[in-house]
């Protein structure tokens, strides 16, 4: 199920807001768990039973993870324990996301031997790199001491099962919502009327912007290698640069209203990361739950940057290679990862990630990490290595071949002019993020933002998800 479907918009979320408005506060975590399953079983069938596999070993496991009132209690036992549970959930991860590469990787070397191997062929579960990284967090965070373990199996299921973040996100960590777990929700109406206009903005996101562009954007990125173009080549980057912002920060919009509206703070996952100055800034605006996520659990626990420079390099390294693995098992991801590697080690070695004073050379570094990020998405969203590198090096030899008539049809009229306008993220100041502004500022211009988006903009937004004109959100596939 989808949020921007029929079925979620129009008979699930109603349902799901009514029982949760009107039946007793102690019920909340039980509706919220009992439905999010429900929710995930309309687009994951069987694989539900994995999903409740991996929460009953983590949920077990959580109270042996406690330390004792001295922070000991069995130390070497509960590191034990926790290396064994973590493995557990990665070698989930791990068959499911990426056995089928990682037998291909065998077949093709025995293929040059002459020889044969099968290739492994595993649907995908929805949501499975995000419920992954729940868990993870649920475990580590006991074993830390920075949060005690959750006893009853209702709020357990609610954390890690919880349908606004189960698919995509955000990454919630589990020390950032412990303390909301309990059911102490007075203020419902409250709560829904501030989520509700965040929801409509990542509706508007999604269905008038992102499913918009999305046809050019594979019409760009599905062109032969000998019919490509400097203009096919830019223009597709730059849509798919839009279209995955809009389509990712407005899934996050809508997880982020869908929690308000069910009396839970969810993190933000997006700053206007298209403003950013510098690579470095770029990810602490851009999926920052991600970010804050690899942070915690492998950058910090490797050293960090405590350890003189090569090793705060090799740190970064691992991390971004791990954050292009973790977005899919293949190898336009592993280098879109070490190319995000790369330019945070360039910055750090050479002082760049300081962001400049004055205005000009600001306005300069700004143009720059944008083209960088920009190129980087090309590898992010190509089907193959080579589609990649074919794109990127006509977008680097100018040629005066315009369109092909495959993409011109794609680039209509109304496209062309949201192309335009959603282009506007690219020259927009840092602040203020909308998100945030329309959940909870109270001037005059965020009332208007508001009326005006759960009016005319969630209309619009409406009529075209009843044409069926929506397609999956990007992120589904991780």
């Amino acid at each position: 199920m989808s949020f921007v479907s029929p079925l979620f918009l129009w008979y699930f979320l109603p349902a799901m807001l009514v029982a949760v408005l009107v039946c007793p506060r102690a019920w909340r975590n039980g509706i919220i768990a009992v439905g999010s399953l429900i929710f995930y079983a309309t687009g994951a069938g069987a694989f539900t039973l994995l999903l409740i596999a991996c929460m009953i070993v983590n949920f077990l496991a959580g109270p042996a993870l406690e330390p004792d009132d001295w922070g000991l209690g069995g130390s070497s036992r509960r590191r034990r324990l926790l290396i064994g549970v973590i493995a557990f959930d990665l070698s989930i991860l791990l068959v499911w996301k990426y056995a089928g590469f990682a037998t291909e990787q065998v077949a093709w070397f025995a293929q040059l031997f002459g020889g044969d191997f099968p290739v492994a062929e595993l649907a995908l579960p929805i949501g499975i790199s995000f419920f992954t990284f729940h868990h993870i967090s649920y475990v580590v965070d006991i074993y830390r001491g920075e949060r005690r373990a959750l006893r009853n199996p209702v709020s357990f299921g609610t954390y890690i099962a919880m349908f606004p973040q189960l698919a995509a996100g955000p990454i919630v960590r589990y020390h950032e919502i412990a303390d909301q777990l309990p059911q102490h929700r007075q203020h419902r109406l409250d709560d829904i009327a501030a989520g509700f206009p965040r929801f409509a903005l990542g509706l508007c996101k999604k269905a008038v912007i992102a499913d918009s562009l999305a046809p050019f954007v594979a019409a760009c990125f599905s062109t032969p290698a000998d019919e490509m173009t400097f203009a096919i080549a830019w223009l597709g980057a730059i849509a798919f640069t839009l279209q995955l912002f809009f389509d990712f920060s407005g899934y996050s919009d809508m997880a982020i209203g869908l929690g308000r509206m069910l009396g839970f703070r969810l993190p933000e996952n997006f700053a206007r990361p298209y403003s950013a100055v510098t690579i470095t800034e770029f990810w602490r605006r851009w999926h920052m739950s991600l970010s804050r996520w690899f942070r915690d659990y492998v950058y910090i626990p490797l050293g960090g940057n405590r350890s003189g420079g090569h090793k705060t390099y090799r740190n970064l390294w691992i991390v971004f290679v791990l954050t292009g693995f973790w977005h899919g098992a293949a190898w336009t991801y592993v280098i879109w990862g070490v190319y995000h590697g790369a330019l945070l080690v360039l910055e750090r070695a050479t002082g760049g990630a300081r962001t400049p004073a004055s205005t000009g050379p600001r306005i300069a570094r700004r143009a720059l990490t944008l083209v960088l990020v920009i190129i980087g998405w090309v590898f992010f969203r190509a089907p193959d290595l080579g589609q990649a590198l074919s794109m990127i090096g006509h977008m680097f030899a100018p040629d005066f071949d315009g369109l092909t008539d495959v993409a011109a049809s794609a680039l209509t009229n109304q496209r062309l002019v949201l192309l335009l306008l959603a282009a506007g993220v690219f020259v927009l100041p840092a602040t203020p993020v909308m998100g945030p502004l329309l959940e909870s500022a109270r001037t005059k211009p965020a009332n208007a933002l508001r009326v005006g988006i759960m009016t005319v903009g969630i209309a619009y937004a409406t009529i075209l998800v009843a044409t069926g004109t929506f397609s999956p959100f990007l992120y589904y596939q991780f």
